[in-house]
Protein backbone atom coordinates (compact mmCIF):
# COMPACT_ATOMS: atom_id res chain seq x y z
CA UNK A 1 0.00 0.00 0.00
CA UNK A 2 3.04 2.28 0.17
CA UNK A 3 5.11 3.89 2.91
CA UNK A 4 3.68 6.63 5.19
CA UNK A 5 5.97 9.15 3.46
CA UNK A 6 4.67 8.17 0.03
CA UNK A 7 1.08 8.39 1.25
CA UNK A 8 1.74 11.88 2.62
CA UNK A 9 3.31 13.03 -0.63
CA UNK A 10 0.27 11.76 -2.52
CA UNK A 11 -2.18 13.82 -0.44
CA UNK A 12 0.15 16.80 0.04
CA UNK A 13 -1.53 18.75 -2.82
CA UNK A 14 -4.70 18.98 -0.69
CA UNK A 15 -2.77 21.16 1.77
CA UNK A 16 -2.25 23.60 -1.10
CA UNK A 17 -5.93 23.65 -2.02
CA UNK A 18 -5.31 21.41 -5.03
CA UNK A 19 -6.06 17.82 -5.98
CA UNK A 20 -3.41 15.21 -6.77
CA UNK A 21 -2.65 15.91 -10.42
CA UNK A 22 -3.89 13.61 -13.16
CA UNK A 23 -2.79 13.37 -16.80
CA UNK A 24 -4.63 11.33 -19.45
CA UNK A 25 -2.50 10.68 -22.52
CA UNK A 26 -4.21 9.55 -25.69
CA UNK A 27 -1.25 7.63 -27.07
CA UNK A 28 -2.98 6.80 -30.35
CA UNK A 29 -6.40 6.96 -32.00
CA UNK A 30 -5.72 3.77 -33.97
CA UNK A 31 -8.24 1.09 -33.08
CA UNK A 32 -9.16 -2.40 -34.28
CA UNK A 33 -12.72 -2.51 -32.88
CA UNK A 34 -15.93 -1.18 -34.37
CA UNK A 35 -17.81 0.15 -31.34
CA UNK A 36 -20.85 2.21 -32.36
CA UNK A 37 -20.36 4.48 -29.36
CA UNK A 38 -16.91 5.65 -30.43
CA UNK A 39 -15.73 8.03 -33.14
CA UNK A 40 -12.37 6.26 -33.33
CA UNK A 41 -13.77 2.89 -34.44
CA UNK A 42 -11.90 1.15 -37.22
CA UNK A 43 -14.60 1.85 -39.81
CA UNK A 44 -14.56 5.60 -39.10
CA UNK A 45 -12.80 7.58 -41.83
CA UNK A 46 -10.56 9.79 -39.72
CA UNK A 47 -6.88 10.65 -39.77
CA UNK A 48 -4.90 8.32 -37.51
CA UNK A 49 -2.08 9.45 -35.24
CA UNK A 50 0.29 7.96 -32.70
CA UNK A 51 2.48 10.02 -30.39
CA UNK A 52 6.26 9.88 -30.53
CA UNK A 53 7.47 7.73 -27.64
CA UNK A 54 10.42 9.98 -26.79
CA UNK A 55 8.11 12.99 -26.71
CA UNK A 56 5.86 11.16 -24.25
CA UNK A 57 8.85 10.38 -22.04
CA UNK A 58 9.73 14.08 -21.90
CA UNK A 59 6.11 14.88 -21.14
CA UNK A 60 6.11 12.33 -18.32
CA UNK A 61 9.28 13.85 -16.86
CA UNK A 62 7.68 17.29 -16.93
CA UNK A 63 4.45 15.93 -15.42
CA UNK A 64 6.29 14.28 -12.54
CA UNK A 65 8.31 17.42 -11.81
CA UNK A 66 5.15 19.53 -11.73
CA UNK A 67 3.15 17.38 -9.35
CA UNK A 68 1.22 14.88 -11.48
CA UNK A 69 0.41 11.80 -9.36
CA UNK A 70 -1.76 9.77 -11.75
CA UNK A 71 -1.21 8.89 -15.40
CA UNK A 72 -3.50 7.11 -17.85
CA UNK A 73 -2.60 5.75 -21.28
CA UNK A 74 -5.69 5.55 -23.45
CA UNK A 75 -6.48 5.26 -27.15
CA UNK A 76 -7.67 4.12 -29.62
CA UNK A 77 -6.53 0.74 -28.47
CA UNK A 78 -3.46 1.05 -26.21
CA UNK A 79 -2.42 -2.60 -26.41
CA UNK A 80 -1.78 -2.32 -30.14
CA UNK A 81 1.36 -0.66 -28.74
CA UNK A 82 1.90 -2.96 -25.78
CA UNK A 83 5.70 -2.76 -25.68
CA UNK A 84 5.58 1.06 -25.90
CA UNK A 85 3.05 1.22 -23.08
CA UNK A 86 5.18 -1.10 -20.94
CA UNK A 87 8.26 1.03 -21.54
CA UNK A 88 6.38 4.26 -20.79
CA UNK A 89 4.83 2.79 -17.65
CA UNK A 90 8.29 1.93 -16.35
CA UNK A 91 9.49 5.40 -17.26
CA UNK A 92 6.61 6.97 -15.30
CA UNK A 93 7.47 4.89 -12.26
CA UNK A 94 11.12 5.90 -12.45
CA UNK A 95 10.04 9.54 -12.78
CA UNK A 96 8.05 9.23 -9.55
CA UNK A 97 4.43 8.99 -10.73
CA UNK A 98 2.82 6.43 -8.38
CA UNK A 99 -0.44 5.64 -10.17
CA UNK A 100 -0.37 4.49 -13.80
CA UNK A 101 -3.21 2.76 -15.62
CA UNK A 102 -4.09 1.52 -19.08
CA UNK A 103 -6.45 -0.99 -20.64
CA UNK A 104 -7.79 -2.77 -23.69
CA UNK A 105 -10.89 -3.34 -25.78
CA UNK A 106 -10.21 -7.05 -25.31
CA UNK A 107 -8.91 -8.00 -28.76
CA UNK A 108 -6.03 -9.90 -27.15
CA UNK A 109 -8.56 -12.40 -25.75
CA UNK A 110 -9.66 -13.68 -29.14
CA UNK A 111 -8.79 -17.23 -30.13
CA UNK A 112 -9.14 -18.78 -26.68
CA UNK A 113 -9.66 -22.17 -28.33
CA UNK A 114 -6.19 -22.11 -29.89
CA UNK A 115 -3.30 -24.04 -28.36
CA UNK A 116 -1.13 -20.95 -27.88
CA UNK A 117 -3.78 -18.86 -26.09
CA UNK A 118 -2.53 -19.41 -22.53
CA UNK A 119 1.04 -18.76 -23.63
CA UNK A 120 0.03 -15.48 -25.33
CA UNK A 121 -1.90 -14.24 -22.31
CA UNK A 122 0.89 -15.29 -19.97
CA UNK A 123 3.30 -13.10 -21.95
CA UNK A 124 0.97 -10.09 -21.67
CA UNK A 125 0.35 -10.66 -17.96
CA UNK A 126 4.06 -11.10 -17.33
CA UNK A 127 4.91 -7.85 -19.10
CA UNK A 128 2.31 -5.91 -17.12
CA UNK A 129 3.41 -7.53 -13.87
CA UNK A 130 7.00 -6.45 -14.54
CA UNK A 131 5.86 -2.83 -14.14
CA UNK A 132 4.25 -0.98 -11.24
CA UNK A 133 1.02 -0.49 -13.15
CA UNK A 134 -1.78 0.30 -10.70
CA UNK A 135 -4.88 -0.48 -12.77
CA UNK A 136 -5.39 -2.49 -15.94
CA UNK A 137 -8.91 -2.32 -17.38
CA UNK A 138 -10.80 -4.47 -19.87
CA UNK A 139 -13.81 -3.00 -21.65
CA UNK A 140 -17.07 -4.94 -21.50
CA UNK A 141 -20.34 -3.29 -22.43
CA UNK A 142 -23.11 -5.85 -21.97
CA UNK A 143 -24.27 -8.67 -19.71
CA UNK A 144 -24.71 -10.81 -22.84
CA UNK A 145 -21.62 -12.06 -24.65
CA UNK A 146 -23.28 -11.91 -28.06
CA UNK A 147 -24.47 -8.33 -27.54
CA UNK A 148 -21.03 -7.15 -26.43
CA UNK A 149 -19.19 -8.87 -29.27
CA UNK A 150 -21.65 -7.56 -31.85
CA UNK A 151 -21.19 -4.03 -30.56
CA UNK A 152 -17.41 -4.23 -30.55
CA UNK A 153 -17.06 -6.26 -33.72
CA UNK A 154 -14.61 -8.59 -31.98
CA UNK A 155 -15.77 -12.19 -31.73
CA UNK A 156 -14.95 -14.69 -29.01
CA UNK A 157 -13.47 -12.22 -26.51
CA UNK A 158 -15.77 -12.94 -23.55
CA UNK A 159 -14.83 -16.62 -23.36
CA UNK A 160 -11.21 -15.55 -23.71
CA UNK A 161 -11.54 -13.05 -20.85
CA UNK A 162 -12.97 -15.75 -18.59
CA UNK A 163 -10.05 -18.05 -19.45
CA UNK A 164 -7.47 -15.28 -19.08
CA UNK A 165 -8.45 -13.77 -15.72
CA UNK A 166 -6.96 -16.60 -13.62
CA UNK A 167 -3.68 -16.16 -15.49
CA UNK A 168 -3.61 -12.45 -14.69
CA UNK A 169 -4.42 -13.20 -11.06
CA UNK A 170 -1.50 -15.62 -10.87
CA UNK A 171 0.74 -12.72 -11.87
CA UNK A 172 -0.75 -10.38 -9.28
CA UNK A 173 -2.79 -8.40 -11.82
CA UNK A 174 -6.48 -8.00 -10.94
CA UNK A 175 -8.05 -6.33 -13.99
CA UNK A 176 -10.97 -3.94 -13.69
CA UNK A 177 -13.90 -4.36 -16.05
CA UNK A 178 -14.79 -1.04 -17.67
CA UNK A 179 -18.46 -0.58 -18.58
CA UNK A 180 -19.39 2.05 -21.13
CA UNK A 181 -23.04 2.69 -20.18
CA UNK A 182 -25.34 2.07 -23.13
CA UNK A 183 -28.82 0.75 -23.91
CA UNK A 184 -27.58 -2.84 -24.17
CA UNK A 185 -25.97 -3.05 -20.71
CA UNK A 186 -28.44 -5.77 -19.77
CA UNK A 187 -28.32 -7.45 -23.18
CA UNK A 188 -30.00 -6.95 -26.55
CA UNK A 189 -33.32 -7.93 -25.00
CA UNK A 190 -33.22 -4.81 -22.80
CA UNK A 191 -32.98 -1.59 -24.80
CA UNK A 192 -35.31 0.87 -23.06
CA UNK A 193 -36.27 4.27 -24.41
CA UNK A 194 -38.04 6.72 -22.16
CA UNK A 195 -40.44 7.80 -24.90
CA UNK A 196 -41.63 4.17 -25.16
CA UNK A 197 -42.22 3.59 -21.46
CA UNK A 198 -42.88 5.32 -18.15
CA UNK A 199 -40.06 6.83 -16.05
CA UNK A 200 -40.64 4.14 -13.41
CA UNK A 201 -40.35 1.31 -15.93
CA UNK A 202 -37.30 2.93 -17.55
CA UNK A 203 -35.62 3.16 -14.14
CA UNK A 204 -36.46 -0.44 -13.29
CA UNK A 205 -35.16 -1.63 -16.67
CA UNK A 206 -31.77 -0.06 -16.04
CA UNK A 207 -31.64 -1.31 -12.46
CA UNK A 208 -32.22 -4.80 -13.84
CA UNK A 209 -29.59 -4.20 -16.53
CA UNK A 210 -26.94 -3.11 -14.01
CA UNK A 211 -27.76 -6.07 -11.77
CA UNK A 212 -27.39 -8.45 -14.69
CA UNK A 213 -24.10 -6.83 -15.66
CA UNK A 214 -22.60 -6.97 -12.17
CA UNK A 215 -23.63 -10.59 -11.75
CA UNK A 216 -22.24 -11.44 -15.19
CA UNK A 217 -18.78 -9.92 -14.63
CA UNK A 218 -18.56 -11.39 -11.12
CA UNK A 219 -19.22 -14.86 -12.55
CA UNK A 220 -16.59 -14.26 -15.23
CA UNK A 221 -14.03 -13.78 -12.46
CA UNK A 222 -13.64 -10.00 -12.26
CA UNK A 223 -12.98 -8.45 -8.86
CA UNK A 224 -13.24 -4.77 -9.80
CA UNK A 225 -15.59 -2.71 -11.97
CA UNK A 226 -15.90 0.87 -13.17
CA UNK A 227 -18.51 2.64 -15.27
CA UNK A 228 -17.93 5.23 -18.00
CA UNK A 229 -20.82 7.66 -17.85
CA UNK A 230 -22.67 8.36 -21.13
CA UNK A 231 -21.15 11.35 -22.87
CA UNK A 232 -23.76 12.17 -25.50
CA UNK A 233 -27.43 13.08 -25.46
CA UNK A 234 -29.98 14.92 -27.56
CA UNK A 235 -29.11 18.31 -26.06
CA UNK A 236 -27.40 21.02 -28.06
CA UNK A 237 -24.45 21.43 -25.72
CA UNK A 238 -23.53 17.74 -25.90
CA UNK A 239 -23.58 17.78 -29.70
CA UNK A 240 -20.94 20.46 -29.40
CA UNK A 241 -18.98 18.23 -27.02
CA UNK A 242 -19.06 15.33 -29.47
CA UNK A 243 -17.04 17.37 -31.95
CA UNK A 244 -14.24 17.94 -29.47
CA UNK A 245 -10.84 16.41 -28.97
CA UNK A 246 -11.40 12.99 -27.54
CA UNK A 247 -13.10 10.78 -30.09
CA UNK A 248 -14.68 8.31 -27.64
CA UNK A 249 -18.19 9.65 -28.26
CA UNK A 250 -20.66 9.42 -31.12
CA UNK A 251 -24.20 10.37 -32.02
CA UNK A 252 -25.59 6.84 -31.93
CA UNK A 253 -28.91 5.85 -30.41
CA UNK A 254 -27.29 3.12 -28.31
CA UNK A 255 -25.53 5.80 -26.19
CA UNK A 256 -27.64 8.86 -26.99
CA UNK A 257 -29.62 9.78 -23.87
CA UNK A 258 -31.86 12.70 -23.04
CA UNK A 259 -31.38 14.65 -19.83
CA UNK A 260 -34.39 12.86 -18.33
CA UNK A 261 -32.94 9.47 -19.28
CA UNK A 262 -29.55 10.34 -17.79
CA UNK A 263 -31.16 11.28 -14.48
CA UNK A 264 -32.86 7.88 -14.33
CA UNK A 265 -29.75 5.97 -15.41
CA UNK A 266 -27.59 7.60 -12.73
CA UNK A 267 -30.32 6.91 -10.17
CA UNK A 268 -30.47 3.26 -11.26
CA UNK A 269 -26.70 2.89 -10.86
CA UNK A 270 -26.82 4.72 -7.51
CA UNK A 271 -29.47 2.32 -6.20
CA UNK A 272 -27.86 -0.85 -7.60
CA UNK A 273 -24.26 -0.41 -6.41
CA UNK A 274 -24.84 -1.17 -2.69
CA UNK A 275 -26.20 -4.63 -3.53
CA UNK A 276 -22.85 -5.65 -5.05
CA UNK A 277 -20.30 -3.86 -2.89
CA UNK A 278 -19.62 -7.08 -1.00
CA UNK A 279 -18.78 -9.03 -4.17
CA UNK A 280 -17.12 -6.46 -6.41
CA UNK A 281 -14.88 -3.47 -5.86
CA UNK A 282 -17.10 -0.86 -7.56
CA UNK A 283 -15.23 2.34 -8.24
CA UNK A 284 -18.21 4.57 -9.17
CA UNK A 285 -18.70 6.81 -6.10
CA UNK A 286 -22.31 7.20 -5.01
CA UNK A 287 -21.71 10.80 -3.94
CA UNK A 288 -20.84 11.67 -7.54
CA UNK A 289 -23.86 9.77 -8.88
CA UNK A 290 -26.05 11.61 -6.37
CA UNK A 291 -24.66 14.90 -7.69
CA UNK A 292 -25.39 13.86 -11.28
CA UNK A 293 -28.97 12.92 -10.41
CA UNK A 294 -29.41 16.39 -8.89
CA UNK A 295 -27.91 17.96 -11.99
CA UNK A 296 -30.22 16.25 -14.46
CA UNK A 297 -33.33 16.24 -12.27
CA UNK A 298 -33.15 19.70 -10.74
CA UNK A 299 -30.55 21.47 -12.93
CA UNK A 300 -28.27 21.95 -9.93
CA UNK A 301 -24.66 22.89 -10.49
CA UNK A 302 -22.18 20.47 -8.92
CA UNK A 303 -20.99 21.35 -5.42
CA UNK A 304 -17.40 20.91 -6.56
CA UNK A 305 -16.44 22.00 -10.07
CA UNK A 306 -14.49 19.72 -12.35
CA UNK A 307 -10.75 20.20 -11.91
CA UNK A 308 -10.03 19.77 -15.61
CA UNK A 309 -7.54 22.47 -16.55
CA UNK A 310 -6.64 23.11 -12.91
CA UNK A 311 -5.28 19.79 -11.62
CA UNK A 312 -6.32 17.35 -14.37
CA UNK A 313 -5.21 17.47 -18.01
CA UNK A 314 -5.56 15.62 -21.32
CA UNK A 315 -3.02 15.14 -24.13
CA UNK A 316 -4.38 14.41 -27.60
CA UNK A 317 -2.52 12.17 -30.01
CA UNK A 318 -2.51 14.35 -33.13
CA UNK A 319 -0.06 17.04 -32.03
CA UNK A 320 0.58 16.06 -28.44
CA UNK A 321 -0.98 19.28 -27.18
CA UNK A 322 -2.10 19.61 -23.57
CA UNK A 323 -5.76 20.49 -22.93
CA UNK A 324 -7.96 20.94 -19.84
CA UNK A 325 -9.77 17.72 -20.71
CA UNK A 326 -10.85 15.66 -23.69
CA UNK A 327 -13.68 18.05 -24.56
CA UNK A 328 -12.35 21.59 -24.18
CA UNK A 329 -10.23 22.86 -27.04
CA UNK A 330 -8.11 25.55 -25.37
CA UNK A 331 -4.51 24.31 -25.25
CA UNK A 332 -1.89 24.76 -22.54
CA UNK A 333 1.62 25.53 -23.71
CA UNK A 334 2.96 23.58 -20.76
CA UNK A 335 1.62 21.80 -17.73
CA UNK A 336 1.21 24.27 -14.87
CA UNK A 337 3.18 23.78 -11.68
CA UNK A 338 0.80 21.89 -9.39
CA UNK A 339 2.97 22.48 -6.33
CA UNK A 340 1.87 26.12 -6.42
CA UNK A 341 -0.97 27.07 -4.09
CA UNK A 342 -4.56 27.45 -5.34
CA UNK A 343 -4.72 26.76 -9.07
CA UNK A 344 -7.38 28.50 -11.14
CA UNK A 345 -10.63 26.52 -11.41
CA UNK A 346 -13.17 27.05 -14.18
CA UNK A 347 -16.79 26.27 -13.26
CA UNK A 348 -17.20 23.89 -16.19
CA UNK A 349 -20.12 21.47 -16.23
CA UNK A 350 -20.23 20.52 -19.90
CA UNK A 351 -19.73 16.80 -19.57
CA UNK A 352 -19.74 13.80 -17.24
CA UNK A 353 -16.30 12.38 -18.01
CA UNK A 354 -15.93 10.22 -14.89
CA UNK A 355 -12.12 10.24 -15.00
CA UNK A 356 -12.25 13.91 -13.95
CA UNK A 357 -15.77 14.24 -12.53
CA UNK A 358 -15.52 11.50 -9.88
CA UNK A 359 -12.23 12.60 -8.26
CA UNK A 360 -13.39 16.22 -8.33
CA UNK A 361 -16.38 15.21 -6.20
CA UNK A 362 -14.45 12.85 -3.96
CA UNK A 363 -11.47 15.06 -3.17
CA UNK A 364 -12.78 18.55 -3.86
CA UNK A 365 -14.08 18.98 -0.28
CA UNK A 366 -10.64 18.25 1.20
CA UNK A 367 -8.95 20.83 -1.01
CA UNK A 368 -11.64 23.35 -0.03
CA UNK A 369 -10.73 22.98 3.64
CA UNK A 370 -7.60 24.97 2.81
CA UNK A 371 -8.93 26.85 -0.21
CA UNK A 372 -12.30 28.21 0.95
CA UNK A 373 -13.31 26.79 4.33
CA UNK A 374 -16.32 29.06 4.90
CA UNK A 375 -17.83 28.10 1.54
CA UNK A 376 -17.25 24.44 2.38
CA UNK A 377 -19.23 24.82 5.60
CA UNK A 378 -22.05 26.37 3.58
CA UNK A 379 -22.03 23.44 1.18
CA UNK A 380 -22.21 20.95 4.05
CA UNK A 381 -25.22 22.77 5.49
CA UNK A 382 -26.87 23.00 2.07
CA UNK A 383 -26.34 19.39 0.97
CA UNK A 384 -25.68 17.08 3.95
CA UNK A 385 -26.73 13.98 1.98
CA UNK A 386 -23.81 14.44 -0.42
CA UNK A 387 -21.32 14.52 2.44
CA UNK A 388 -22.88 11.50 4.12
CA UNK A 389 -22.42 9.57 0.90
CA UNK A 390 -18.89 10.94 0.48
CA UNK A 391 -17.80 9.61 3.86
CA UNK A 392 -19.36 6.23 3.10
CA UNK A 393 -17.58 6.13 -0.27
CA UNK A 394 -14.23 6.90 1.31
CA UNK A 395 -14.65 4.20 3.96
CA UNK A 396 -15.58 1.74 1.22
CA UNK A 397 -12.60 2.83 -0.89
CA UNK A 398 -10.35 2.04 2.06
CA UNK A 399 -11.91 -1.44 2.29
CA UNK A 400 -11.12 -1.85 -1.43
CA UNK A 401 -7.42 -0.99 -1.02
CA UNK A 402 -8.21 2.18 -2.98
CA UNK A 403 -8.75 0.00 -6.05
CA UNK A 404 -5.16 -1.11 -6.28
CA UNK A 405 -5.26 -3.66 -9.09
CA UNK A 406 -2.21 -5.45 -7.67
CA UNK A 407 -4.05 -6.76 -4.59
CA UNK A 408 -6.69 -9.43 -4.22
CA UNK A 409 -9.98 -8.05 -2.85
CA UNK A 410 -10.67 -8.02 0.89
CA UNK A 411 -14.15 -9.49 0.80
CA UNK A 412 -14.64 -9.47 4.55
CA UNK A 413 -13.94 -5.73 4.73
CA UNK A 414 -16.08 -5.05 1.64
CA UNK A 415 -19.04 -7.02 2.96
CA UNK A 416 -19.75 -4.37 5.61
CA UNK A 417 -20.83 -2.01 2.84
CA UNK A 418 -23.20 -4.39 1.05
CA UNK A 419 -26.89 -3.54 1.38
CA UNK A 420 -29.81 -5.59 0.02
Amino acid sequence: MGSPLRKFRNIQPLLLGRLPGQLVIQYSNVCNADCPQCGMRRSEHIARYTLDKDYVKRLIDSAAAKGIKSLSFTGGEPLLYLDDIIELTRHADQAGIPYVRTGTNGFIFQGSEKADFSERITRVAGKLASTNIYTFWISLDSAESVAHEQMRGIKGVVRGIEKALPIFHEYGIYPSVNLGINRSVGGNSLQPYLNDTTPHDFLESFKEAFQRFYSFVYNLGFTMVNACYPMSSDTADSKQINAKLYGAAANNSIINFSREEKALIFKALFETIPKYRGKLQIFSPRCSLYSLVQKFTHSRAPLFPCRGGADFFFVECEKGLIHPCGYRQEPHTNLPDLVQRFGKITDCDLCEWECFRDPSDLLGPFADIFRQPLQLVGKIVKEPRFFQLLLEDLRYYNACNYFNGRFAPQYEAMERFAKP
